[in-house]
């Protein structure tokens, strides 16, 4: 829509004084629409990206929380996501080094440190709250009521002093409906017993964990980040591992497969591009992008494992990736005078 104006100005214009009144950071056109934000769209595009891989990666947790314990299987992939990621950290070392660049190895070491405690402890909490909720009710109950951060993300935005519009706010109504389509609609009920308030628990800790991301994720160095992040998932599912569950070497092999690509793709490569994604991103925004793993999940579902999608299903795969796409449109300036 935007590229049908032509630009007044090709500079940003930034907030006045309460009169007529244009967001910071915003291009104008002629006729009063801002045009698309391009670092937006990228960073949205990167947090889909990272979506597509978390449903994907749907199977692969299925087929290996049939081998071994939640927290083994949690510990295996975030040690292994932590030698992919300093792996990555080691060959980018090596190209600064023939650059000439005299970049120290860690950034901003003491915020990474207490950035990677934060996010890495909430990240814990969130998928222990979650693999116990997914034990005590449906899957289907499981991926909606896990997936309404994209509601508590604004809610909890409003008492930070971040405000959504009314178009975004409209965005995460779409979405919840879509998502409730997807999940819920025709198979069972929305009530909360003990289950479902440790799945509420998932989804206000996954909200945490956004949060929290982004607040630190401007500040520090993305990979250094995911790094930090699961290593002090690594420990801490560790320790669980050792208190509750009983690993062996015949479970790791059978599901070698399954925690190979959880460990690089979902928590090495999808959680890093999360943490790129939020950098200047409306958190509202990124939580609208990251619940559509729900969607990518159905969707894996369906081509690779032969699941059928109903009608109501597919609606709500379209709801959803309406509402991410309408949250990109531009949107008409406002003015007070």
């Amino acid at each position: 829509m935007a590229g049908r104006y032509f630009l007044k100005h090709r500079e940003s214009i930034h907030k006045e004084d309460g009169q007529g009144t244009a967001l910071p950071g915003r291009l104008y056109n002629e006729r009063g629409f801002y045009t698309m934000d391009k670092k937006q769209l990228r960073n949205t595009l990167l947090l889909i990206c990272a979506a597509f891989i978390w449903g994907t990666a749907f199977v692969a947790q299925s087929v290996g929380s049939g081998y071994m314990g939640a927290y083994t299987f949690l510990a295996s992939r975030s040690w292994l996501a932590c030698v992919f990621l300093l792996g990555m950290l080691l060959v980018r070392r090596a190209g600064q080094k023939k650059r000439g660049s005299g970049l120290p190895f860690w950034i901003h070491g003491k915020t990474l440190v207490l950035g990677g405690i934060c996010c890495g402890t909430a990240l814990f909490a969130a998928s222990a709250a979650q693999q116990m909720g997914i034990g005590t009710t449906s899957t289907a109950k499981a991926g909606f009521m896990t997936a309404l951060y994209v509601v508590l993300v604004p809610v909890a935005g409003v008492f930070l002093g971040s405000r959504p519009g009314i178009k975004l706010w409209c965005c995460v109504a779409v979405s919840v409906v879509g998502l409730y389509l997807l999940c819920l609609a025709g198979r069972d009920t929305l009530s909360l017993t003990g289950g479902e308030w440790q799945l509420l628990l998932c989804a206000l800790l996954f909200t945490l964990q956004i949060l929290v991301i982004n607040h630190f994720s401007p500040k520090l160095d993305g990979i250094q980040m995911s790094f930090a992040q699961f290593f002090v998932v690594a420990v801490l599912s560790t320790v669980f591992m050792f208190v509750f569950e009983t690993p062996t070497l015949a479970q790791l092999r059978g599901a070698a497969v399954s925690i190979a690509y959880c460990g690089i793709m979902s928590s090495g490569v999808a959680y890093t591009l999360q943490i790129v994604g939020q950098k200047a991103l409306d958190p509202t925004i990124a939580s609208l992008a990251m619940c559509l793993e729900s969607v990518f999940s159905a969707l894996a579902g369906w081509l690779i494992l032969g699941e059928t999608l109903s009608a109501a299903e597919l609606c709500g795969c379209g709801l959803m990736f309406a509402a991410i796409v309408a949250s990109q449109l531009p949107e008409k300036k406002r003015d007070r005078t």
